[in-house]
């Protein structure tokens, strides 16, 4: 059974893996990194401060961060090193040959289960349960989706380590969500999160446009992936 799992992971990973272009090349290689997405991560803490006010930002900050320590902690420190199991593009795996690789890079030993899948949907997590917007949380899958897929497209994780990591960081995303929920209960000056971020308006070039501030992420997400198609062409 666990042969069959092994085996057809890494069928599909080819299968993945071998669709590729120079333009993706670019796109997934800079997608990949996580300093790419700090404009992503000060508008959620902007958002977060309007909609809640600084106690409330400070305590989802907090968890946030909580969030995903716990669950690179676990993947890479505790799981990694008892599962052992090698990278599709490091040179000691079999398959290495047949994975496509960009600008060398192959990342680490082991990849089981995936830090960028649990630390993505860690994040994702938290946002979705404090906002509790349908746009906000989808795009916050897309956001974390992309950044699964990168590590697929650049040979260094298989579908299982994205697919465990995934499950890892959305469990360390509810628990602590829900550390943050009984602190901002204890905080008496606190404002409580979910769907409460007002309407607000803001008239650009003469134009008047309706928003939340759950919007504001979004807009900071588009723009970053549309930069990052700009650098790729």
């Amino acid at each position: 059974m666990i042969d069959t799992l092994i085996d057809t992971d890494t069928t599909v990973f080819l299968w993945l893996n071998s669709w590729h272009h120079p333009f993706w090349d670019t796109f997934m290689y800079i997608a990949s990194g996580r300093l790419t997405w700090v404009g992503l991560y000060t508008a959620l803490i902007l958002a977060l401060l309007r909609a809640y006010g600084w106690r409330t930002m400070a305590i989802v900050f907090l968890a946030s961060i909580l969030a995903v320590t716990l669950a690179d902690q676990f993947t890479a420190t505790i799981l990694r090193p008892f599962v052992e199991r090698l990278r599709p593009a490091h040179l000691e795996n079999p398959i290495s040959s047949l994975v496509h690789v960009v600008n060398d890079y192959r990342g680490g030993r082991y990849g089981f289960p995936s830090c960028h899948a649990a630390n993505t949907f860690a994040l994702c997590t938290v946002m979705a349960l404090v906002f509790r917007r349908p746009a906000l949380t989808v795009a916050m899958i897309v956001w974390a989706v992309l950044n699964c897929y990168s590590r697929i497209y650049l040979g260094v994780h298989y579908p299982g380590d994205i697919l465990a990591g995934t499950i890892i960081g959305i469990i360390c995303g509810t628990i602590t969500y829900l550390l943050a929920r009984i602190a901002i209960s204890l905080w008496p000056s606190a404002t409580p999160t979910g769907r409460t971020d007002a309407l607000r308006h803001a008239d650009i070039g003469g134009l008047r446009f309706t928003y939340r501030e759950a919007h504001i992420p979004i807009a900071a997400l588009t723009a970053t992936i549309l930069y990052l198609l700009c650098l790729a062409a």
